[in-house]
């Protein structure tokens, strides 16, 4: 019987992809008094493409785009400041996250989340998404000093939780540490579809957060 659900955020819950480009259209127009001689579009898709979908901590971007784009008059470290301080401010969830969530709750299945990244900037997001009150428990991998695949941080949550593997779905965008990760243990895995990966193991497979609620009542 399926006791608990736990999630993944960036890709999962959080629109990060839609969420970025609302921020560096921010962004840009904040401080274009030291941005106006780069074309908006290629700050965008340029940020983007050093991002790799999040992969690549944003000093390393920002020292990058300084360089090639010449910037003066603001430091990386200034954007960096920027944007640890101001993405939360531009969080966009994907359809159906608070339905789903209040779904969830009100059929009494606790809720966690896993999410790899810097503490507080991942906390500001979750907030930001107006979310946080959800969850009886959030691990964040800097926090935690461990980050998924390792089964380490899964089977933390699981005990946390009060529950078994195998009462447990963890839903994440990630083959490897979303999916592979959670069965690994013996949670059910359930990939969140998008363009930029594939995966063939998945116990399911969902385009939208609203289909979580009947693959839940499903394995009840």
């Amino acid at each position: 019987m399926l006791k608990a659900v736990v999630f993944d955020l960036d890709g999962t819950l959080l629109d990060r992809d839609a969420s970025l480009r609302r921020f560096l259209e921010n962004q840009y127009y904040r401080l274009i008094h030291h941005l106006s001689h780069i074309p908006k579009g290629q700050y965008i898709s340029r940020f983007i493409e050093l991002d790799c979908k999040g992969y690549v901590w944003k000093d390393n971007v920002y020292q990058q785009l300084v360089q090639e784009f010449k910037v003066q008059g603001i430091s990386w470290q200034d954007l960096l400041e920027d944007y640890i301080e101001e993405f939360q401010h531009s969080c966009i969830p994907f359809p159906n996250l608070i339905s789903m969530l209040e779904n969830l709750e009100n059929n009494s299945i606790k809720l966690a989340m896993i999410t790899n990244g810097k503490g507080q900037f991942q906390m500001d997001n979750i907030r930001g998404l107006g979310m946080e009150h959800y969850f009886d428990c959030i691990l964040v991998s800097e926090q935690e000093g461990m980050k998924k695949p390792d089964p380490a941080i899964f089977h933390k949550a699981l005990e946390l939780l009060g529950v078994l593997p195998h009462e447990a779905m963890y839903i994440g965008d990630h083959p490897e540490n979303d999916v592979k990760g959670a069965k690994s243990v013996g949670m059910v895995g359930v990939w969140k579809k998008n363009e930029a990966w594939e995966c063939e193991d998945a116990d399911f497979t969902i385009k939208d957060l609203g289909e979580i609620p009947l693959i839940v009542s499903g394995l009840q």
